[in-house]
């Protein structure tokens, strides 16, 4: 059984994936660290294990891995902590909020040589590999334009908790948080952008940005949007693309994916979904395959996300 520790609670996916974890049967969250005590303390016992408020004596504990649960701002501190430590990282999106701590977090966990896998989930659901699969080969033609909406109610309905409007431990809102996956999604279709701008807006909170769009170029003259927000009610995801050849929808009301190559809409099957982020970690812990969402992936999604800020 891998000792999973849990590097903070402050997330709203740490039960989550104290369960995923578990779930594999290949786990157990042995221990809890938290620089909030009381939180911290209070997760520890539902979970079962040892609490610790000592950083160092936390990475100390015979880990085999930690789940990064922290506030935003604080992955840089304690992933490079966990990797000088020896400690396999899996850790919540995005890696750091700037493009100097992302290289810095990078640089240590390469030269420890930890596992490493940040949680890119979207990536391992079976319809969005399979269009992945086919704009490689090229069925869809050039991509000329993709676009990725994904959004929630979390502030307009008044269940987001208060933490994820405090710019300081988010480092930013909606885009930041919500949007890292239409970024990274967007990274891995369309590659590297060239340039980024946005828009975002207070549209009902006023600490963080809560609407938002962020439009990708490309040095080709591809053009990649990434629309997010707390405040869109019963609004499913989207995705589309185009190419010279087709194009390829996915989402809306029935969430079901089609292509039109020029004879009308087709459903094709779809795989199944790839193991997760969790299980990924797990696997190439025990000596098994790499995981896919790798420390440069992670990387770039800070690039882009830091570019999206500079003008947003």
């Amino acid at each position: 059984m891998l000792k999973i520790g849990m590097l903070g609670t402050w997330h709203v996916h740490t039960e989550g994936y104290a369960r995923e974890f578990k779930n594999t049967g290949k786990c157990e969250i042995s221990a809890v660290w938290d620089h909030d005590a009381v939180r911290g303390k209070e997760k520890a016992d539902k979970l079962g294990c040892a609490f610790y408020d000592d950083l160092d004596a936390f990475l100390a504990s015979g880990l085999d891995g930690v789940c990064c649960c922290t506030e935003t701002n604080l992955h840089p501190e304690v992933l490079t902590k966990a990797a000088r430590a020896g400690v396999n990282i899996f850790t919540e999106k995005v890696l750091a909020a700037t493009v100097g701590d992302a290289e810095r977090v990078a640089d240590e966990i390469k030269k420890s040589g930890v596992k490493f896998c940040i949680s890119f989930p979207w990536r391992s659901r079976g319809d969005f590999r399979w269009i992945k699969e086919k704009v490689d080969e090229g069925l869809f033609g050039d991509i000329s334009y993709m676009r990725m909406h994904n959004s929630h109610d979390g502030v307009s309905s008044g269940w987001l908790p208060a933490g994820f409007l405090d710019p300081v431990p988010t480092c930013g809102g909606a885009m930041m948080d919500l949007g890292a996956h239409g970024m990274y999604m967007l990274n891995w279709i369309m590659g590297e952008p060239a340039g980024v701008n946005s828009s975002f807006t207070n549209f009902m909170c006023k600490t963080v940005e809560d609407n938002c769009v962020s439009v990708l170029t490309y040095k080709n003259g591809a053009i990649g949007v990434s629309e997010t927000s707390f405040v869109a009610h019963r609004d499913p995801f989207k995705l589309e693309i185009s190419g010279t050849k087709g194009s390829v929808l996915c989402g809306w009301d029935d969430g079901r994916m089609c292509y039109n190559l020029g004879d009308g809409w087709v459903y094709p099957n779809v795989p199944k979904n790839a193991p997760s982020p969790v299980e990924m970690f797990v696997d190439d812990v025990l000596g098994g395959e790499k995981s896919e969402y790798g420390v440069d992936d992670a990387v770039m999604l800070t690039k882009t996300m830091a570019a999206a800020y500079a003008v947003g």
